[in-house]
């Protein structure tokens, strides 16, 4: 394998190897998560594979979830289809970590490109390692030991109809996560509130509010400050998608965000999430 790092904070281009060998080599497969803790995001061209072979090599790092909303290929339990045109609800364009709305987000995502326009449709990855690392001091202190409530229901469900939105609030409870988490694997710590997050658990104490006013707006305008550490271009990478182009992230220690510039032009991508731990 050749590996070309991208920016000096995040993502790396992998050439000469093969997915689909991948799939059924579990050695290979290790040396890409090796790079994958180490790069944080990876991409590979050129990788005409099979949905089975998509499927095959994200099963080698864990089981694979299903989306309460967008569902799985009948075929290929696992692989979702994130099929866009101008009339598709689109909800990838914000900084977000996915599935943090559960109690277990997945630990890592592989992305393959389907069709894509001819410009645009790029999507952009963000190492939060680096997001923390660059915080001030005192913001660092000011949110060591904070929960953060994260819901599907508002991103989601937003565009539902009522009952439909309360029914898919009540199959996937609000959860709450720390603020700033640990890469399980790495060690390292990682700032960990993205767009799905609502409200802190725990920020009205006497340390923190005195009166109302620090509570509301206080509190939203720290939680606002947070998740804008996303947008920072220092900390990112940007990935011109062709077909069989395919991206694999870490999805404990990034965000990304997918360009929605493109239209009418189609963009079709399918997509495996790899069950995750709890965050601590």
């Amino acid at each position: 394998m050749k590996v070309e790092q991208l920016t000096c904070s995040i993502g790396a281009e992998v050439s000469d190897v093969s997915l689909g060998d991948a799939s059924r080599d579990l050695g290979l497969a290790n040396e890409i998560k090796a790079l994958l803790l180490k790069h944080k995001v990876l991409f590979f061209r050129d990788q005409d594979i099979t949905r089975a072979e998509h499927v095959a090599f994200a099963r080698h790092f864990g089981e694979l979830e299903d989306h309460p909303v967008v569902g799985s290929d009948p075929e290929h339990p696992g692989l979702v289809q994130i099929y866009r045109n101008e009339k598709s609800d689109n909800f990838e364009n914000s900084f977000h970590t996915d599935g943090q709305w559960r109690e277990a987000p997945p630990m890592g995502c592989v992305l393959r490109c389907i069709e894509s326009p001819s410009v645009g449709g790029d999507t952009i990855w963000v190492n939060m390692v680096e997001a923390y690392k660059k915080l001030p001091d005192e913001i660092k202190q000011k949110i060591d030991g904070l929960k953060v409530k994260c819901s599907i229901e508002h991103s989601f469900g937003a565009s539902m109809p009522e009952e439909k939105r309360r029914a898919l609030a009540l199959a996937n409870p609000m959860v709450e996560h720390p603020v700033v988490r640990t890469h399980p694997e790495t060690g390292e710590k990682i700032l960990y509130a993205c767009g799905f997050a609502t409200h802190f658990a725990n920020y009205h104490t006497p340390d923190n509010v005195r009166f109302g006013q620090d509570k509301t707006p206080g509190a939203s305008m720290l939680l606002n400050y947070l998740t804008s550490q996303a947008s920072i271009p220092e900390y990112q990478v940007r990935f011109r998608w062709k077909p069989n182009s395919v991206a694999m992230w870490d999805n404990r220690c990034t965000q990304h965000y997918a360009v929605q510039d493109y239209w009418p032009a189609p963009r079709k991508m399918e997509r495996t999430a790899i069950i995750g731990d709890k965050p601590f």
